[in-house]
């Protein structure tokens, strides 16, 4: 007689198995072995019938299909998780065990977890057809899909765009896949970020199919770690559009964004020429990349080598927060006339940015004030600030620092001064 209670146990530490196998196979793999694992498991469906309840306590289902008991659910029932194999839904109870299981891996491997955004994060692309005329020079200078580990402008005619790497990204992706479980997140739909995967990792070293796409995300327009099988503790995100992680902005850098192509400037609004437009790009050595690949080395370093507390306990959300208190450490500052008066001055982003990054706010003058930030000379703080030989910068000072993880020269960003 089959104990029914051994076979429900044992077929969950089977999918738990099933699970794990996923998250670390190749996409190649992966409809191999689920063909596998479904012969396997439905073949003796009508032995597993007398036993269904309906209360189910199922780990997750595959193509609506508990995977214990072989009773048809509902197509809403748990969380889709179809980047890590189509079909696959999961309950709640089952994510909240991998999580704490998986936490195991950073202490073993002496790596975090890493989500990347790809437009404009790791690349820039654009329709053929939105191209200006400034930029069609480009058409005659891209490089070869047969071998893109030698290029970074490439046409992807299958999406009918073309798409530039950012400077220093393969780089980049080799030295954090050392560190970090990398996975990629991104707005575009599943076709175009399987494309963009190509250009950046045509070895699949890095990603090995953990390519989550706007088709597998729970919500429409927002992302968010719900699915996402890493424990957020151990948890970064690079991303240029902080207003799609409402629910995981302590685990986001964002990043500045890289506007190769026109129509991106004119997507966000922006009245400049693209960087092809004016053929040049951003810095190897010293361009968004470079900059936060040192911000990464140094939260993994403090994660791992700096503390001396127990690692379960440790939380790579605060890392980031020390790390970030660091840039403008010991500024104390003034705002006038830097952001509308309607809302209090400790609503506003830039204060709230400012103090994140270190910063002491205030909204009275005194000896101890080092930076007025302005957009104009002439207000009576400003001319304090010329008075009594403090710095007075435009606002964008504060937003370069934030970029750029350190304090920028005040000379560069000065405010300009009436005759």
């Amino acid at each position: 007689m089959i104990d029914s209670h051994s076979l429900v146990k044992s077929s969950t530490e089977d999918f738990a198995a099933f699970l794990d196998e996923e998250l670390d196979s190749d996409k190649n793999h992966v409809m191999l072995k689920s063909r596998k694992v479904e012969e396997k498991e439905f073949e003796n469906k009508e032995e597993l019938q007398p036993l269904m309840t309906d209360e189910c306590t199922h780990p997750g289902t595959i193509e609506q299909m508990p995977y214990h008991s072989g009773k048809i659910l509902q197509a809403e029932s748990g969380v889709a998780i179809s980047y890590i194999h189509e079909g696959i839904r999961l309950q709640n109870h089952e994510i909240f065990r991998h999580r704490n299981a998986d936490m195991k891996n950073p202490l073993r491997h002496k790596k975090l977890y890493l989500v990347l955004d790809l437009d404009h994060t790791l690349l820039n692309s654009t329709g053929l057809r939105a191209m200006t005329s400034k930029e069609e020079h480009l058409k005659s200078q891209t490089d070869s899909l047969q071998d893109v580990s030698k290029g970074s402008l490439f046409m992807v005619n299958s999406v009918h765009m073309m798409t530039k790497l950012r400077p220093f990204v393969h780089t980049f992706l080799k030295e954090v896949s050392e560190m970090f479980e990398l996975y990629v997140d991104t707005m575009g739909d599943r076709a175009y970020a399987l494309e963009m995967i190509e250009l950046l990792d045509p070895q699949r070293e890095y990603f090995s199919g953990r390519v989550i796409s706007r088709d597998d995300r729970t919500q429409k327009n927002k992302k968010d770690l719900d699915i996402f099988l890493g424990h957020e503790s151990a948890v970064l995100i690079l991303d240029d559009t902080e207003a799609v992680w409402q629910k995981n902005k302590e685990n986001l850098i964002v990043m500045e964004r890289y506007f190769f192509f026109a129509s991106s400037c004119c997507q966000f609004r922006f009245n400049c020429k693209s960087l092809a437009e004016l053929k040049r790009d951003e810095s190897e050595t010293d361009g968004a990349l470079a900059t936060v690949l040192k911000v990464l080395k140094r939260i993994h370093n403090m994660f791992f080598d700096e503390l001396k507390d127990n690692l379960v306990d440790r939380d790579v959300r605060q890392m980031l927060k020390t790390v970030k208190k660091e840039v403008l450490k010991g500024c104390k500052i003034v705002f006038s006339r830097a952001f509308p008066t309607i809302d209090r001055a400790e609503n506003q982003h830039l204060w709230k940015m400012a103090e994140q990054l270190g910063a002491t706010c205030v909204t009275k003058l005194d000896s101890s004030v080092t930076h007025v930030v302005s957009t104009d000379v002439g207000t009576n703080k400003a001319q304090w600030a010329v008075k009594h030989k403090k710095f007075l910068v435009l606002p964008w000072w504060i937003l370069a620092a934030n970029y750029r993880w350190q304090k920028q020269p005040e000379q560069n960003f000065s405010v300009n001064k009436v005759s």
